[in-house]
């Protein structure tokens, strides 16, 4: 069988004249959202990313490093996983609407939607409801397609109509939908029975392992079943996540078992992460704890809790806040196969 040939490296001028336009595209974009934020009186702010906790979510691993300090002792530091601490750390200090065009830094993530180091773009309404977010999300879709030039969003295949309006329906109706799962009758507020989700994935013929956390068993049917039919033909809203998945959502005020939390997704492609903000610091802390329990479960390693990150919760107002993978959204609007394509300088392969 032939060699074959190493890919010709970014900074080569014949494949940088190739790529050349997409990153272009990718400035249009930006320079549209930024526009249009500016235009809605948000303030445009630049977090460190250099914390004292990288986020204290499971699944998510950060980089660490060590500061030196002037007593000549290593202290430990983090890249965050996403501005979110220091932008809430804002909203207690007065501001109401920012935004910020983040680097941030996800480790064990590489693949064709996934670098190491990425841009979000994440922002904040205080005093809004979480719904107004979406809102949002349709405009950045439509300016990326108006920027781009294009009229379809299009992904290994699957195309997305970016001016469409939005399919918007719960997790609990898309697990319904697509894997068969009563996700709700497994939850009573909070709480979750890990046994009967086991029993209906197995009824289903989905396999599930005898000591699968029912928030491993969660994501498992999410990413297999339900992920790949979201956001065809027009982008779709996945909203009122289980209070158990909250993260740092607030619970909704109808139903304990939910959260005020959505996902956008286009062209199976998850885009952005909304969240009714949480503000309750003891609730934090559980919540935070949990997680780092079940990721020194899986991972053997836990993240330190940021005090100030909590203390800060009790003078932040009520509001609403979003990330949104700016890579991944200028992937779809220019068809882009790979994360690496639509970054000015990709990160080494390792």
């Amino acid at each position: 069988m032939p060699e074959t040939l190493p890919e010709t490296p970014w900074w080569k001028a014949s494949r940088h004249a190739d790529r050349r336009p997409v990153l272009l595209a990718r400035n249009r974009i930006q320079t549209a959202i930024r526009g249009w934020l500016g235009e809605r009186d948000f303030l445009e702010v630049d977090p460190v990313a250099l914390q004292i906790s990288p986020g204290n979510e499971t699944h998510l691993h950060g980089f660490r490093t060590d500061a030196i300090g002037n007593d000549g002792l290593a202290h430990p530091m983090y890249l965050h996983t996403s501005p979110e601490f220091a932008m809430k750390k804002l909203l207690a200090a007065g501001e109401r609407r920012i935004f910020a065009f983040a680097h941030v830094w996800r480790n064990r993530e590489r693949g064709a939607l996934h670098s190491p180091e990425f841009t979000m773009l994440e922002w904040y309404r205080v005093g809004e409801d979480y719904t107004v977010l979406m809102e949002d999300c349709h405009a950045m879709v439509m300016l990326a397609a108006q920027a781009a030039g294009v009229t379809r969003f299009r992904f290994r295949g699957i195309e997305c109509d970016p001016f469409a309006r939005f399919e918007r329906l719960s997790v609990a109706e898309a697990f319904d939908r697509h894997a068969g799962i009563d996700l709700l009758a497994t939850c009573q507020g909070a709480e979750t029975d890990a046994d009967a989700l086991r029993a209906q994935c197995r009824a289903r013929g989905i396999a599930v392992k005898d000591d699968d956390t029912w928030s491993l068993m969660l994501s498992k049917i999410l990413v297999e079943k339900v992920e790949p039919h979201l956001g065809h033909g027009r982008p779709t809203l996945l909203d009122r996540y289980p209070a158990a998945e909250a993260a740092l959502a607030r619970p909704a005020p109808d139903d304990d078992r939910v959260a005020e939390r959505f996902e956008l997704y286009a062209c199976g492609v998850e885009l952005a992460n909304g969240f009714g903000e949480l503000t309750d610091a003891a609730e934090q802390r559980r919540r935070f704890e949990l997680e780092m329990d079940e990721k020194e479960s899986l991972y053997g390693e836990r993240y330190p809790i940021d005090g100030d990150f909590l203390a800060a919760l009790a003078d932040m107002p009520p509001a609403s806040g979003i990330a949104l993978g700016f890579d991944r959204l200028v992937m779809l609007a220019t068809s882009a196969p790979r994360i690496d394509d639509v970054l000015w300088t990709p990160v080494a392969e390792v």
